[in-house]
């Protein structure tokens, strides 16, 4: 059994050390190292996680987007993120792209996000919806 509280205070350490290393260059002293911290975090969360979230995203991908494969949970997380007070939401067009046949002509993706641990469905500018929540 998944204990979804360290699922979530895992990915969002994961989100913030992700936001972290998005901040600064390759000429900054200090990015190979929380490179490497979060390289070493995303194959934790992999080995911690993987399978239950891989159940998750299979079943979002079977009711929105049946034609594409099922990555890596870790594929799903966003370049860019919005925090907001104790809040972290996905940035509008993050996550992986999808072909959602309910959404035909916009732009789609799938992204996790955390606080609560959930997976965010994009389509364009205008819709935004969680289509799994971890519980």
């Amino acid at each position: 059994m998944i204990d979804i509280k360290n699922l979530d205070k895992d990915l969002t350490a994961l989100v913030k050390a992700k936001i972290a290393l998005s901040k600064l260059t390759y000429a900054d002293q200090d990015y190979d190292k929380i490179e490497e911290e979060l390289h070493d975090m995303e194959d934790d969360f992999q080995e911690n996680y993987g399978e239950y979230l891989e159940e998750a995203l299979a079943e979002v991908h079977d009711e929105f987007c049946p034609d594409n494969d099922v990555l890596l949970p870790i594929a799903y997380l966003a370049d860019e993120y919005i925090v907001k007070d104790d809040t972290i939401d996905v940035a509008p067009g993050q996550g992986v792209l999808v072909e959602a046949d309910d959404f035909a002509s916009a732009k789609v993706t799938l992204a996790l996000a955390p606080q609560p641990t959930r997976i965010v469905l994009q389509a364009g500018n205008d819709h935004k919806e969680v289509v799994w929540r971890a519980e």
